[in-house]
């Protein structure tokens, strides 16, 4: 009786580096898995239960599914104030932030002395601790005992100190019509401009020292103006940074989470979803809307963002 040996399986250069590089990329696959996919699916999982914070470790992770979340989050009107209030600060954040960029990457584009220590510099509002710049900002902004309420009273004529971080809203006189003012809102908008125009102005520094001279060097001889320049030969060149930039600041700032919250704690008319999110959890101790209320939040980020690319994203254009 003979035994019948199989060959082994002579596998190619090819086959050996691609099972070399799935090897290589297993232990970035499963911690992707474990530290992402399955605390999203989790979420997903707690957001159809009614669960509350103290019951969490005896009833488990699958309990009684129910969509009583999702109808109290979309019925709730505090929901839809957060939710208004989350994108008019991730708007005016983005775009108030990529513009400051602009401005500071345009104003250092050219060599002069002490320009590294002045870039370097600007680097300084994003690379604080967020701790640290809040308790600044706190500071300087205090009514009673605040450099910026001194300066106003005392050389610009304000009547009265402003609460800046605690005030919801004040009467301001446009052209002889009284508006009423977010204060609280706009002074954690100023601090979202300030403390991330260094991400923008990275990005749009870094672009500005790859354009071709030869355009602007064109344009001149041409005897175009300044703002000519900018306009029809630099700012095409780096639409396509701005739109990444765009995407970028709107997802991070639609979740912003700790300037607020260390700002103002979400009081004053600065609640966005995400301080809400929080409350719920901590303050109520409400697991399953709390879940529901990120569920919610993260598929209208996507909603948006779909309608970014749809309407605004040309494919085929690089950063």
């Amino acid at each position: 009786m003979t035994l019948s040996t199989r060959a082994p399986r002579i596998r190619t250069v090819a086959q050996r580096d691609a099972r070399f590089g799935q090897l290589l990329l297993a232990p970035t696959l499963l911690i992707v898995l474990v530290v992402v996919v399955v605390p999203i699916l989790w979420t997903v999982v707690l957001a159809f239960q009614d669960l509350r914070l103290i019951d969490l470790r005896r009833r488990g992770l699958f309990g009684s599914f129910t969509l009583d979340n999702i109808i109290g989050i979309l019925t709730s009107p505090g929901f839809w104030t957060a939710l208004r209030t989350t994108l008019l600060f991730s708007i005016v954040g983005t775009v108030a932030s990529i513009g400051v960029g602009l401005i500071a990457a345009l104003a250092l584009r050219r060599t002069f002395r002490g320009r590294t220590f002045v870039r370097a510099s600007m680097l300084l509002p994003y690379v604080a601790p967020v701790v640290a710049v809040t308790f600044v900002w706190q500071t300087m902004l205090n009514p009673q005992f605040g450099i910026v309420n001194a300066v106003g009273t005392d050389l610009l004529g304000w009547d009265d100190p402003v609460a800046f971080l605690s005030q919801r809203s004040a009467p301001v006189s446009v052209f002889g019509v009284e508006v009423e003012v977010p204060v609280a809102l706009l002074t954690v908008m100023a601090f979202e401009t300030w403390r991330y125009f260094p991400f923008a102005f990275l990005f749009l520094t870094a672009r500005i020292a790859a354009l071709p001279g030869d355009l602007e060097e064109a344009a001149v001889m041409d005897g175009a103006t300044v703002s000519q320049r900018f306009r029809y030969v630099v700012f095409p060149q780096l639409l396509p940074t701005i739109a990444l930039l765009a995407v970028l600041r709107f997802i991070f700032t639609f979740n912003e989470f700790d300037d607020i919250y260390l700002l103002t704690g979400g009081a004053a008319g600065t609640e966005v979803v995400s301080v809400r999110v929080y409350d719920l959890l901590t303050a109520r101790g409400d697991v399953g809307a709390a879940s529901a209320q990120a569920l919610v939040l993260a598929l209208v980020l996507v909603v948006l963002l779909g309608l970014y690319f749809r309407f605004v994203g040309r494919p085929g254009e690089e950063p």
